[in-house]
C-alpha cells in the first residue's frame, strides 16, 4: 500500500508541475534573446566598427605604397604588403631639421615618461594614504586645494610654469617638462590613492599598529600589497596622459634635438615639403600609439577592479 501511494503522488506531481526535462539530458535551457538584448548587443556592434575602422584603415594604408594609395581605395586591404613606410617613420623621416625619423623622439619620451611616472605614482600613493588612514589637522583642507588643482585647466598655467621653469633654470630641459608632469598628474591620482585606500576594512589598519607597526611598515607590508589594481589605473592614466601629451611638450622643451614623440609626430604629418605619403604618416601614429595601447593590453581587467574600486569608495 505504501508503494502505491507513493507512486500516486509521483504521478500527482508530474501532472501539476511544467515539464522541463528534454529526454535523458536533463533540463533543457532556455535562452530568450529579448528587444532589449538586441538593442544593446546591436549598439554595441555599431559603436565597436565605428572606433575599429579608423583603426583598420591606418593599418592598411601604413601597409601599402604610394601607387597603391593614390588607387582611391582606402578600405581595400593590400595587394601587396611593404614595411617600408613604418621603416621610413621610424628612421628617416623628416621631424623639422632633423631627419632622423621617430626614433629620437620615442627615445626623449622614453626619458621623460619613466622618471615622471615613478616620482607621480609614489607621491600620490603616500598622499592617497595619509588622507584616508593617517588623518592631519588641516587634511581635509589640503585635499580640497588638491581637488580644486585639478579642474584648473592647463591652459590658465602654461605661461605662469614658464616663468617658475625659467628662474629655476630648467625651462626647455627634459627635467623640466618631468616636474610639469608629475605636478599636473598629483591631483588626480592622489584622489584614486585616497578612495581605494579608504575602502580598506579599517580592522587591519589598527591591527597593524597595535602589534607596533609604524606608517611605512604598514604602508609597504599591507597597504601596497593589496593595491595592484589602483596602482595598475595610476599608470595607465599617467602613461597615457605623459606619453600622449604634446600641449607641454611643445611649450616647455625649447630645442628640436628634446622634443618628445607626440612633437615630432606633428611635424611629420604636418610637413608641407614634397609629396604628402600618407602611408609614412599612417605608420608614424601607429607607431607613437603603441606605448599605451600596450600597456591597456597587458593590464585591462586590472584598471577596471582599480578605476571602479577607486572612484566609487570613500
Amino acid at each position: 500500500m505504501a508503494d502505491v501511494g507513493i507512486l500516486a503522488t509521483t504521478k500527482a506531481a508530474e501532472q501539476i508541475a511544467p515539464r522541463t526535462l528534454d529526454g535523458p539530458s536533463g533540463p533543457r535551457p532556455k535562452r530568450r534573446f529579448s528587444r532589449a538584448n538586441i538593442i544593446v548587443y546591436g549598439t554595441l556592434f555599431i559603436v565597436a566598427v565605428y572606433y575599429a575602422l579608423p583603426l583598420y584603415v591606418m593599418i592598411v594604408t601604413s601597409l601599402k605604397g604610394m601607387p597603391e594609395i593614390q588607387m582611391g581605395n582606402i578600405f581595400a586591404p593590400p595587394i601587396e604588403v611593404t614595411f617600408e613606410p613604418w621603416v621610413k617613420a621610424w628612421s628617416e623621416a623628416c621631424t623639422g631639421i632633423n631627419c632622423d625619423g621617430l626614433s629620437r623622439g620615442f627615445w626623449n619620451s622614453v626619458n621623460i615618461l619613466i622618471p615622471s611616472l615613478i616620482v607621480s605614482i609614489a607621491v600620490a600613493s603616500i598622499n592617497g594614504y595619509a588622507l584616508s588612514m593617517w588623518k592631519f589637522k588641516g587634511s581635509e583642507v589640503f585635499f580640497s586645494i588638491l581637488m580644486i588643482g585639478a579642474f584648473i585647466p592647463y591652459q590658465v598655467m602654461l605661461y605662469p610654469i614658464v616663468i617658475m621653469l625659467r628662474e629655476a633654470g630648467l625651462y626647455g630641459s627634459l627635467s623640466g617638462l618631468v616636474l610639469v608632469h608629475v605636478a599636473f598628474g598629483m591631483p588626480i591620482n592622489t584622489l584614486l590613492f585616497r578612495n581605494y585606500f579608504a575602502a580598506i576594512p579599517e580592522e587591519l589598519f589598527k591591527a597593524a599598529r597595535v602589534d607596533g607597526a609604524g606608517f611605512w611598515a604598514i604602508f609597504f607590508r599591507i597597504i601596497m600589497p593589496m593595491s595592484l589594481p589602483i596602482f595598475v589605473v595610476a599608470l595607465i592614466i599617467q602613461v597615457t596622459g605623459i606619453w600622449n601629451d604634446f600641449l607641454f611638450g611643445v611649450t616647455y622643451i625649447s630645442s628640436p634635438d628634446r622634443y618628445p614623440m607626440t612633437v615630432q609626430l606633428n611635424n611629420i604629418v604636418n610637413s608641407v615639403q614634397g609629396v604628402k605619403e600618407y602611408n609614412v604618416n599612417m605608420a608614424a601614429t601607429l607607431l607613437t600609439g603603441l606605448v599605451p595601447l600596450t600597456i591597456y593590453f597587458i593590464s585591462g581587467k586590472l584598471f577596471v577592479r582599480g578605476i571602479a574600486a577607486g572612484a566609487v569608495k570613500g
